[in-house]
């Protein structure tokens, strides 16, 4: 008697037109276990891929319209900028995720896929040095700013879902094909923007990363581990860096000039918040010069407890240095 071949598990993955879902969608893809469809807002020439608002009416309704039935469902889709209006990313972030649940929730609940949802870990941060940070680790009233506030609404709707879920919690995703991690800060050190803060006292800014290719393995292993169904977990390579010191050193292999103005970061911030305040109150379009968000992930520290992320979903991948070759070798040809 001859055995079944296993069917491939079904995965939709949103954002496929962007870094962290275009990296997941490219996995799957190569990979015959998984039978896979993308979706994004963008045009992609892929026959795997669909173009759809999920922050659009009847989104739900164009997802069934697909005539595809996912196993799991990969919400990587979000709009991720430091700065915007709350209309803005209670639409992509928050909305999206709400079609995207109506539509995981329509049939039996036995046939209702698992959601994974790619969140932030920014929805824990503040404006002081936060270290080893617990998963559990409690959320404040306050955000840094609106994305984080968005997510973490999403990450409510997520909880309240009747199957399945999981939220995984990335802490600065890096690498080739990134638009808005190390390309801001290059694009600052260009521009003459990016201060040296003094490390005084309290010593070097220590900072969590994960490289693309760790979170997408840890990705994969989400659609499928039963230990990390209902759980929330902060994703990082595990490896604390001195940031600022990763920085200059990466400029330095950029030939990008490195900055030599020295500021406190209590200045930073406070200059950051008045800003912010000008810009709002001239209703000026566009992001401002500089963020009270863009000062707290660059001059506190922000790490995480690993232990649950590599327990459930694995060891890394890549290394955050060996990731960082691979970065500058993208942006330079240099041999990695």
């Amino acid at each position: 008697m001859t055995a079944s071949i296993p069917r491939p598990t079904r995965v939709l993955v949103t954002g496929a037109s962007g870094f962290v879902g275009g990296a997941l969608f490219r996995r799957l893809q190569a990979d015959p276990s998984f039978e896979v469809v993308g979706l994004g807002r963008r045009p992609l020439a892929d026959a795997d891929y669909r173009a759809i608002d999920l922050a659009g009416p009847g989104a739900a309704d164009a997802l069934g319209a697909l005539e595809f039935v996912p196993d799991v469902i990969v919400h990587a889709a979000a709009r991720t900028s430091p700065w915007g209006s709350r209309v803005d990313f209670a639409r992509d972030n928050v909305d999206t995720t709400r079609a995207l649940l109506e539509f995981a929730g329509r049939g039996s609940a036995a046939r209702r896929p698992r959601f994974v949802f790619v969140s932030t870990a920014s929805v824990l941060y503040r404006a002081v040095d936060q270290v080893g940070v617990a998963d559990d680790a409690p959320v404040g009233r306050r955000f840094v700013n609106g994305y984080a506030a968005s997510k973490f609404t999403a990450e409510e709707l997520v909880r309240g879902y009747a199957g399945e879920w999981v939220v995984l919690r990335p802490r600065a995703v890096f690498g080739p094909g990134d638009t808005t991690l190390f390309p801001r800060v290059i694009e600052a050190a260009e521009r003459g923007r990016l201060p040296r803060f003094r490390e005084g006292r309290r010593g070097p800014v220590l900072s969590d990363l994960v490289y693309i290719d760790t979170f997408v393995e840890q990705l994969v292993a989400a659609l499928s581990e039963r230990e990390a169904v209902g759980r929330t977990i902060t994703v990082t390579n595990g490896e604390p860096v001195d940031l600022q010191r990763t920085v200059l050193t990466l400029l330095e292999r950029l030939a990008v000039p490195t900055p030599t103005r020295e500021v406190r970061r209590r200045a930073a911030l406070w200059a950051a918040t008045a800003v912010e305040a000008a810009w709002r109150l001239a209703r000026r379009a566009g992001e401002p010069p500089v963020t009270r968000y863009s000062v707290i992930v660059y001059a506190y520290s922000k790490t995480f407890d690993p232990t649950l992320c590599r327990r459930v979903l694995g060891e890394p991948a890549v290394s955050v240095a060996e990731g960082l070759d691979r970065l500058v070798a993208s942006l330079t040809r240099e041999p990695a």
